[in-house]
């Protein structure tokens, strides 16, 4: 998403076309699943390469969030999820029908 910041054409009409993307259906996204260290050496599952609108992002990041027990946000078109759960996640996505797979090393 590009951030306008200024612009000096008078006619300028800023649309946001990231409210309008379509969600792919769950066996159409491949969607990769990392493991990552934050800050306090903390370690969080990833899940990106979601394609579709954010409501639907939310609504799968809840969803997940809820099966593994486990705190989390989403943001930045990516789920974040408080732990190690790579393995769990896996499971939960490819029973419902959602292409994925393990990323990085």
């Amino acid at each position: 998403m590009a951030n306008v910041v200024y612009s000096t054409n008078q006619d300028f009409d800023y649309d946001n076309e990231d409210d309008n993307i379509e969600t792919l259906e769950a066996k159409q996204q491949k969607l990769k699943i990392w493991l990552d260290r934050r800050k306090g050496n903390k370690v969080v599952t990833i899940i990106k390469d979601f394609i579709g609108n954010e409501d639907d992002l939310k609504a799968l990041g809840k969803s997940l969030k809820s099966k593994c027990g486990a705190g989390g946000s989403v943001k930045d078109n990516e789920i974040l999820i408080q732990g190690d759960f790579r393995d769990k996640v896996l499971i939960l996505l490819k029973s419902a029908g959602y292409g994925a797979k393990k990323a990085g090393g």
